[in-house]
């Protein structure tokens, strides 16, 4: 049975940092993720975004 889950990365949109990991549903979000999370590097909250 195929899972329509996919494993994503997600980068720091100020230091370009692939900080975190996740998994979505390709069916239900077709649009790229953008999730506020902490940045280790910036040492603050910023804007991630999917990349491969």
């Amino acid at each position: 049975m195929a899972s329509n889950r996919s494993i994503i990365t997600m980068e720091c949109a100020a230091c370009k940092e692939r900080n975190y990991s996740t998994t979505k549903n390709k069916k239900k979000t077709q649009d790229k993720l953008n999730l506020s999370k902490y940045c280790p590097r910036c040492r603050k909250h910023t804007a991630h975004k999917e990349t491969k």
